[in-house]
């Protein structure tokens, strides 16, 4: 069995003053590895710019391998033909809006982490939200993350690859190894900005999907036997946490949103626009874009709306409790007035009273403990904190904001409509059918 004091050494994100051996250290080994692994992809990637060093270099390679890179294969590419001008023109479009979304990537994220760390970016630090129960379910919400960036990267890798074959057919170099070399270099600089751009979704994913872990392990905090200001301490932490989610990737997720639109719309205005034939050489470039575009923003709003959608579920969550515990309640008996007597009756919990009676039941009532003042005004108490525990959470639906503005179903059925307007207006300003 490995020493898990070699463990410490080797990972910097263990604390050192753990020198237990437990199972609680073997798992935070586990889940320091995964961090370790999620920091050295992030820095992999330029995202970790901790230092004045590693920001310029993050920088310089971005702009050399992602902007500098393509526009010298494009301007060297194509001829002063009027057909291989317009494709130059085209590609110079969809070199435009993928540095852009990929910059707002790498600004946004790297900042975060500049600031915060990778542990209280996660929120699995030791002291906000690093719990032992959790650790797993952590570790596999990280594993998750690089499964999700390869499932959405390598299909839309290989519709590149091929868009890229075809294109270097038609342009015809002057030998083979040139050929190879420039579409090596083109599939790099793709992949490389590609990357960046999905990583960041991929992360404010991840963040979401953490959080999304607390939010659903509630309901197993409410069966634990404590006090209803305990739950409401944690609720407030929950709702707390997603402020600062909120606070901190809503300039991302809005220039997201306006990059990604304003980058459709141009490549729609493009096609329809377009009175030539538009073809695989010339307008492919479009599909791909819009392609991986698409999926970053599908990635990032599937979480802010899974976050919300269980942040707003919790009151629907206390409400059952709270009728489970007050119609199951253990206590020997409830009292209840009877109207048509108008004397105070003693009936049984629900869970102890049998459908009849006979003579001998009735006897042994005489055997049963008749509640006193004391405890009739404890439980009144407890059901008017659960009452304003229930009350408190309907009231405070909560869930993920961009400047108040709550991102679930219904604001993304707003942005699809939205956008589905702006399309047809830019197909009736394109497509036009006349009649003489």
């Amino acid at each position: 069995m490995a020493n898990p004091n070699s463990q410490t050494t080797q990972t910097p994100l263990i604390d050192a003053s753990q020198t237990q051996t437990n199972p609680s250290d073997d798992d935070d080994a586990k889940l320091d590895h995964s961090l370790h692994s999620l920091e050295t992809f992030l820095r992999l990637f330029g995202f970790c710019q901790y230092s004045f060093l590693s920001f310029s270099l993050s920088w310089l390679a971005f702009l050399l391998v992602g902007v500098a890179l393509p526009v010298v294969l494009i301007e060297t590419s194509y001829s002063s033909s009027s057909e291989k001008y317009q494709i130059k023109n085209f590609e110079f479009q969809i070199l435009v809006s993928e540095t852009l979304v990929a910059a707002i990537s790498l600004v946004c994220i790297s900042y975060n982490l500049r600031k915060y760390g990778i542990r209280r970016f996660l929120f699995v630090d030791r002291y906000h939200g690093h719990k032992l129960q959790y650790r797993e379910e952590y570790i596999q919400k990280i594993n998750n993350f690089f499964r999700l960036l390869a499932v959405c990267v390598l299909p839309c890798l290989l519709l590149k690859t091929a868009r890229e074959v075809t294109r270097v057919i038609y342009v015809h170099y002057d030998s083979w190894w040139k050929s190879v070399l420039a579409l090596l270099a083109l599939l790099v600089s793709w992949t490389f900005s590609t990357i960046i751009f999905l990583s960041g979704s991929a992360l404010f994913n991840l963040v979401c999907s953490l959080q999304v872990i607390h939010f659903e392990n509630y309901g197993k905090l409410l069966e634990s036997d404590m006090d209803v200001s305990a739950y409401i301490e944690e609720h407030t932490r929950l709702t707390h946490y997603l402020s600062k989610i909120s606070h901190r990737f809503r300039i991302y997720l809005i220039f997201q949103i306006l990059v990604v639109t304003g980058s459709q719309f141009v490549a729609l205005l493009q096609t329809t626009g377009n009175h030539r034939i538009v073809n695989l050489i010339n307008g492919g470039d479009f599909a791909v874009a819009s392609i991986v575009e698409l999926v970053g923003l599908i990635i990032c709003l599937h979480g802010a709306t899974k976050i919300s959608h269980r942040a707003q579920g919790l009151a629907s969550v206390t409400s059952r409790w709270h009728a489970v515990v007050t119609c199951g309640s253990n206590d020997a008996s409830q009292s209840r007035f009877d109207n048509s007597t108008g004397n105070l009756e003693i009936a049984y919990s629900a869970g102890s009273l049998p459908i009849t009676y006979s003579e001998s039941d009735l006897e042994s009532v005489d055997y049963v403990p008749v509640p006193t003042s004391k405890q009739i005004a404890s439980d009144k108490s407890l059901y008017q904190k659960r009452q304003a525990f229930v009350t408190y959470m309907q009231s405070n639906p909560g869930g993920l904001t961009i400047y108040g503005y709550t991102v679930d179903r219904a604001l993304i059925g707003t942005i699809f409509f939205l956008e589905f307007s702006l399309a047809l207006f830019v197909l009736g300003k394109t497509i036009t059918f006349t009649t003489t």
